[in-house]
């Protein structure tokens, strides 16, 4: 019987051995990824491409980090939304440019995007402190223009740049009109899990269970369970029900915690959306659930407005909204 404990114990402490290895060696790359196989760090395509208007804008974030974005405006004088586009992981802004193409089009805005330090034409190497940074320099930039009307900038983030916005919207009330989340996850600590189930007994925030003894370890948690209910402006929550990458559950988690302090809150879901692809899924539904938050928590401003026909389907705008609705 002692023998048995013995080689338990000493499984168990190699689980944690490794675990401990594999969290200190590979958990930036596992975060971040610049570079996607087959693809270089450079951008592929830029607006230029699709015949979309934009600008090359460089910005220095507070740590001197030189930081690289594309500023795409619908036409020189829209005085539309602006979105502020936080991407994914992995892959740089380039690989964003169609659904941004059509992200105009659709809701007659600008877009400002972002390449992260170390991504795209941006420097230095990411790191939840420093991409933080970054995403304020972006904010600032935006608030400083005069060509663009400063009270209506939305935050868009998808995945990764769900936790950036999240973070960046809680930080900047006064700055920030709403914020877009899509297929987000409620910490890097309980993606974790996902991404190596054994290590959901020894990590976790939020839904995993455990001792969670190896959380300490983790230099990017992202805990955007620990923000989401902090954030007092409107909050879209978009899920693809179909994610292969971050649970649907993640989404729901955290619009539960949302809605139970901000009454500004709304979840759709999209029954066969992916992780990249909720967009194109049920793109005329996508986009028209878009454009009702819109009407709803970011108005455009005028002396005298005639009622407009999303504005009088105001009155079906539930808080929740699943796949038979809308």
């Amino acid at each position: 019987m002692v023998w048995y404990v013995d080689v338990v114990l000493y499984g168990v402490s190699g689980i944690l051995v490794a675990g401990m290895a594999l969290l200190v060696a590979f958990q930036e790359r596992l975060v971040y990824v610049p570079v996607m196989p087959g693809f270089t760090k450079s951008y592929s395509i830029t607006p230029a491409r699709l015949h979309l208007l934009y600008e090359n804008v460089w910005l220095v974030a507070s740590d001197g980090v030189r930081l690289h974005a594309w500023f795409i405006k619908l036409f020189p004088d829209c005085r539309g939304p602006t979105i502020l586009f936080f991407q994914e992981n992995a892959g740089n802004i380039a690989h964003r440019l169609e659904m941004v193409r059509i992200m105009l089009q659709r809701l007659q805005c600008n877009v400002f995007m972002l390449s992260y330090r170390g991504y795209g034409g941006s420097d230095g190497y990411p790191s939840q402190h420093g991409i933080t940074k970054d995403a304020q320099a972006a904010l600032d930039h935006l608030s400083s223009r005069t060509d663009i009307d400063t009270s209506r900038i939305i935050v868009f983030g998808r995945s990764l740049g769900g936790a950036v916005g999240a973070v960046l919207t809680e930080n900047n009330p006064e700055k920030v009109a709403a914020l877009i989340l899509e297929n987000t996850f409620t910490s890097i600590l309980d993606m974790a899990g996902v991404l190596l189930p054994f290590l959901k007994w020894f990590i976790g925030k939020s839904s995993s269970k455990g001792p969670k003894i190896l959380n300490f370890l983790v230099r990017s948690p992202w805990n955007t369970i620990d923000v989401v209910d902090q954030i007092k402006q409107p909050i879209l929550f978009i899920s693809g029900l179909q994610d292969e990458v971050v649970p649907p559950s993640h989404m729901q988690t955290l619009y539960t915690k949302a809605a139970a302090c901000n009454r500004q809150c709304l979840y759709v879901d999209f029954p066969t959306g992916m992780h990249m692809d909720t967009w194109l899924a049920d793109g005329d539904r996508y986009w028209r659930t878009i454009q009702l938050f819109f009407v709803n928590h970011v108005p455009e401003k005028r002396e005298e407005k005639e009622p407009s026909e999303s504005e009088s389907l105001s009155g079906h705008y539930s808080p929740i909204l699943s796949s038979s609705k809308l």
